[in-house]
């Protein structure tokens, strides 16, 4: 029993068998007797304990404490709290720290969370488990507010992301903030292709800050993005936009290519799909593949991370397209793909050309005259460099009687933008 509660007791206990003693001689007033000199008593208390605040520590609930082993028992295990007393642990408790409390030996100091600071046994009730999880709270909290990377454990993963044992505390890392090494390469939408590249980590370990801490509600949102940001900004401060970098081809995603700079290998840009080529692409594996060396211009750097590009390098073909083609001239075109709103030609020249749905009356018609991949004869209706735009009809008329074809807004060499049509936006 702690030392505080013991005192007390005693002086209580001797002043009761006075009260009783006092009572049969002054039956009326041994309260008044019993009330002055406990006051007089609690005031010798707490004016030893405000001289000497360190001889009788104040513990509270929550309160993380160093504890030395001092008994183990099958149904409980006591410590000795300096200067205030006994601790124990026992029942699911103890069940719960069995694994902790194999390890240690009597002597052996530890870290205690304080459950209770004094049961109707006048002990101190004590939780390792809890003493555990809550330091483990406690560093990460210093992490996160000295903006500090370290070590975790992939355990698991799925579709959004992976998850991992930050110092004992389970932690979620989206996918969105893994480093460009490690982002998934499949950006198609196929939820099931991305969580099985993410399961290739399981069992590593990953350098990550953390982004979010929430104790109360368990939440632990880490980031190795941001590890890599941090490493990179350093090193692009030797970069501007518009230079002219040598790179070589770290990965081919749906959406582009990643790129490492040749004379920097741990900086990584992108290289976006519509900045690969003039042309369009329907894969970026059309233009570059894995460990291919290109040259590409830096067009943004942002918080840590770079974008590029190839097309930029690459003579522009709509300067010279009126040397090209000339409209009403009759020409050869292969369709390169069909839409909802009409085909797109290659005309040649590293140009595209647009014929509008309206040329046949419907998309079923559309499709009943023109093949992907097959060659047709075309007539240039208009050439507008400026819109970048060149609008197609069929050679000969069309195939079925229908009303002119509206003017279609559609950057054709660079059809990975958005393409306006009457107002309507279509990809």
């Amino acid at each position: 029993m702690p030392d505080g509660p013991k005192r007390l007791i005693t002086i209580l206990s001797n002043f009761t068998f006075l009260g009783v003693a006092f009572q049969s001689y002054f039956p009326y007033n041994h309260h008044v007797f019993m009330r002055q000199n406990l006051k007089k008593q609690d005031s010798l208390e707490l004016q030893m304990l405000k001289s000497n605040p360190g001889l009788m520590p104040i513990l509270r609930d929550g309160e993380l404490i160093s504890v030395t082993l001092i008994e183990k028992g099958r149904r409980a295990v006591y410590f000795n709290v300096p200067k205030v007393g006994t601790g124990v642990i026992y029942g699911i408790e103890l069940i719960n720290a069995k694994d902790i409390l194999k390890k240690l030996e009597i002597g052996d100091v530890v870290t205690a969370k304080v459950v209770s600071p004094e049961n109707e046994d006048g002990l101190i009730e004590l939780s390792l488990i809890e003493a555990g999880k809550q330091k483990a709270w406690e560093e990460l909290k210093e992490f996160r507010e000295n903006g500090e990377p370290f070590p975790a454990k992939v355990t698991g993963s799925n579709s959004g992301g992976l998850l991992l044992d930050a110092k004992g505390v389970q932690g979620f890392l989206p996918a969105s903030q893994l480093s460009n090494e490690h982002y998934p390469q499949s950006d198609s939408g196929d939820r099931s292709k991305v969580a099985e590249e993410l399961k290739e980590f399981i069992g590593q370990s990953l350098d990550v800050k953390i982004i979010n801490i929430n104790p109360r509600t368990n939440k632990l949102i880490l980031s190795e993005r941001e590890v890599e940001t941090e490493n990179v900004k350093d090193l692009l401060k030797e970069y501007n936009v518009g230079d002219e970098v040598s790179c070589i081809v770290s990965g081919v995603a749906d959406f582009g290519a990643f790129v490492k700079f040749a004379d920097q290998p741990e900086v990584e840009g992108l290289i976006h799909i519509s900045e690969l080529s003039h042309n369009m692409l329907d894969n970026p594996k059309e233009v570059v593949a894995v460990g291919d060396m290109v040259k590409a211009k830096i067009a943004e750097i942002k918080e840590g991370r770079v974008s590029l590009s190839l097309k930029a390098l690459q003579s522009d073909p709509w300067n010279k397209v009126s040397e090209s083609f000339k409209e009403g001239e009759k020409i050869k075109g292969e369709v390169y793909k069909l839409n909802p709103f009409g085909a797109l030609v290659k005309i040649g020249h590293d140009l595209m050309g647009l014929i509008h749905v309206s040329e046949f009356g419907s998309v079923e018609e559309l499709k009943q005259n023109l093949e992907a991949g097959k060659n047709y004869d075309f007539v240039i209706a208009s050439i507008k460099p400026d819109e970048k735009r060149i609008v197609l009809k069929m050679a000969g008329g069309a195939p079925a009687s229908t009303p002119t074809p509206p003017q279609v807004d559609i950057d054709a060499g660079n059809a990975q933008e958005e393409i306006k049509i009457d107002g309507e936006e279509s990809v």
